[in-house]
């Protein structure tokens, strides 16, 4: 596709500098740059590329001050950097040529129930009492059990498992490999030191809007319901035990994981590789650092913390800058000693 300079302006009612008709071909990396492509500045850090690689435009902050001419041929300034390149990759997206059909090697109970405009990829599996909404596209070896529910527009790309009587939202993406509704990790211990397991009758709630990354877990509860609130996105690789809920627009790095019954709150922000021990509560729009361990509630809003356990994110950087000071002040207390040693005082 070909769109100028002017279009995309107007697109993003961003106010536009230089050449007006400057074509623009696709996206492009600011680093890399080339004709036709269009780059973005939003991290500062990338600032001098913004003078030394050139492309057909670039998008800046509305407040952007160049500090020498820049190598594209047109200056395109917008209030939300990410924003507006969100909403281009959307309209660059060719889509999918998956087309609304349903393959004759797909295994679709007589119960199931599939609404209009359903795909259907080969080899996936439709049990009995399943309800597939309108425009759920379903690509090849996705299974879903029985009674479960998929509302509209969802996409379940390949090797997705559903197990029985979850339910999954509207407008979702899961990606390949998701698993929701594996049973939860329930064992009672006995006398003798064995370990028996504790059927997991539950299931999981998938509400609107959330994303799923690929070969992440979402176990079943135990009784009643994991959850994961409407507009969260979770990348891969995640782990969600038995009755955890997930607030609202959440978003949660790869490698992260929840011990069961951890209720996290609404629009809070999870680095990668954290872990939530059970039974905690974190309020709404707490951030939890990368690599945090959280052994305990978090009680107040807008807490951001960070460290194993994790502490608040001012008290971790403070403590981390004596840390890195230890070995130093290691060496002063032993010249110390060895001064008091040899004057003889006690």
């Amino acid at each position: 596709m070909q769109i100028t300079a002017k279009e995309i302006a107007q697109i993003l009612d961003g106010i536009l500098e230089g050449d007006a008709e400057a074509i623009i071909t696709h996206p492009g990396k600011i680093e890399e740059g080339g004709a036709g492509a269009l780059t973005f500045l939003a991290n500062p850090k990338y600032e001098p590329f913004a003078y030394t690689h050139a492309s057909a435009a670039l998008l800046v902050p509305a407040d952007f001050v160049p500090a020498q001419p820049v190598a594209a041929r047109a200056l395109i300034r917008v209030g939300d950097v990410y924003g507006a390149v969100a909403k281009l990759l959307s309209y660059f997206d060719e889509g999918s040529d998956f087309k609304p059909s349903i393959s004759g090697q797909a295994a679709i109970a007589e119960t199931a129930q599939l609404g209009k405009e359903v795909s259907v990829g080969e080899f996936a599996v439709i049990e009995k009492g399943a309800r597939i909404g309108d425009g759920v596209c379903i690509y090849p070896q996705v299974y879903i059990g029985e009674n479960v529910e998929i509302g509209a527009g969802t996409i379940l790309y390949p090797g997705v498992r559903i197990l029985k009587n979850c339910s999954i939202g509207a407008r979702c993406i899961l990606h390949a490999n998701v698993v929701i509704g594996s049973d939860g990790f329930g064992f009672a211990p006995n006398a003798a030191g064995q370990f028996s397991k504790i059927p997991q009758i539950g299931r999981v709630r998938i509400e609107d809007d959330v994303e799923i990354g690929a070969n992440t877990t979402i176990d079943r509860a135990t009784m009643g319901e994991t959850i994961v609130r409407r507009g969260t996105k979770i990348d891969n690789l995640v782990m969600v035990a038995h009755n955890v809920e997930i607030g609202e627009d959440t978003v949660i790095a790869a490698q992260t994981g929840f011990a069961g019954s951890a209720k996290i709150g609404n629009h809070c922000r999870i680095g990668g590789q954290a872990g939530f021990v059970g039974h905690i509560k974190v309020a709404d729009h707490s951030q939890v650092q990368a690599q945090s361990g959280v052994a305990a509630s978090i009680k107040q809003e807008h807490s951001a913390v960070y460290g194993s356990p994790a502490i608040p994110y001012g008290d971790y950087l403070r403590a981390y800058a004596v840390f890195k000071k230890l070995p130093e002040l290691y060496k002063k207390i032993n010249d110390l000693e060895k001064q008091l040693k040899g004057s003889g005082k006690p």
